[in-house]
Formats: structure tokens, sequence, C-alpha cells
């Protein structure tokens, strides 16, 4: 999907994603002492908002410019005179490359074939101070098959283990490489999503 397509789907009222932050990120950055986040495809920017509320200095990129329009003002609206902690950068990852470090990296749901991933993958992972740490959340391959919700396609769906692969020599150590399971509420009941979890530290 192109920009002006996201930009489409994200200029409704009501938010495409949930406000709240992915149970993942909220689990492995609770764990952490408050830093400089990167937040890479970060959408409407929830999860660095989240961030930016508990007192990190939080970079959203995007590139929907509509997208984050919507995570401004909500910083505005949640964090008042400190919404300056959280940026936002309006950019395609497949030219992006981080100026600076910092002390978590994430990509969230970034699902596009792996001619695309691994190049943002590798930028993701260079951008990682020394002590800090790649979180990167997916929907598995196998959940097409066998769970909830996601995309049909396998092309852009991967796994822990890949994420490894595609930042091999980068000097950066696995902490957790697993197929997470991800409960999920419908009107017919709790469904399980199936989620690759790679968490990584320099």
């Amino acid at each position: 999907m192109t920009s002006e397509m996201w930009d489409q789907r994200y200029s409704g009222r009501e938010p495409v994603w949930s406000t709240t932050p992915n149970m993942w990120v909220e689990q492995v950055a609770s764990q952490l002492p408050v830093g400089t986040a990167l937040d890479l495809a970060a959408g409407e920017g929830r999860n660095a908002l989240w961030l930016a509320e508990l007192g990190w200095d939080a970079t959203a990129v995007d590139f929907s410019a509509v997208a984050l329009e919507r995570a401004r003002a909500w910083a505005s609206e949640r964090l008042g005179d400190d919404a300056g902690r959280l940026t936002t950068v309006v950019a395609d990852l497949a030219e992006y490359q981080p100026e600076q470090a910092f002390d978590l990296v994430m990509v969230v749901y970034l699902q596009v074939p792996e001619d695309l991933r691994r190049p943002v993958l590798r930028a993701a992972a260079s951008a990682v101070a020394p002590g800090g740490r790649l979180l990167v959340v997916a929907h598995d391959s196998a959940n097409i098959a066998d769970g909830h919700g996601g995309p049909g396609d396998p092309a852009v769906c991967y796994t822990a283990e890949d994420v490894v692969t595609d930042v091999a020599g980068l000097g950066l150590s696995p902490l957790r490489v697993e197929l997470a399971r991800r409960p999920v509420a419908t009107p017919d009941g709790e469904k399980v999503a199936l989620d690759a979890l790679a968490l990584l530290a320099r």
C-alpha cells in the first residue's frame, strides 16, 4: 500500500488501531529504564505515545502524514506541556536512516516482503545504542493457518528466527526469539493470534 492509501485510511474520525500500546511493547518496555525510543512504522503512534507518557523521549516514524498528525494531536491531549517528548518523522522506511542511536528501537507489525523488510530491520538494528534493545513484533507465518487476524499473504509474514537472520552481523544478541500467543477479544469470544517476537540487545 502507498502512503496515499494509508493517508486515506487514517483520515476517518475513529482510530484505525488501538490507542493502547501493543502488549509485547508494554511487557518489554516496562522492564527498562526510561530513555530514548524509536518506533518505526509507528502508524498513529500508540506505542511511542505510551512511552512518552512514561517519560521517554520517543520518535515515531511513518510514511503517513495523516497518521502522525493524529499522533501529535493525541500527544497534545494526553501529555499537555510535555507533548514535546513525542517527535514525529514522516518518512518512507525504504529510504529512512536514523541519525542517532536509541535505547529502544521498535518495529511492530511491519508486514512487508523480505526484500524490503531486511534493510529496514538492519537500519533499525544499527540504531540501537550500547546497552539498548531492538524489539520486533510481527504476524507470524504460522498465524495464517493457525491464528487469528493479520494478513493472509505468506510473503509479508515472517518468524522471529527470520528477524535474527535479517540482523545478523550487526552486534546484537538475542534475548527472546519466540512464537508468542496473543489473546484477541472478538464478538465470537476470545481468539489467539500468533506473533513473531524477537528481542535483541546490544
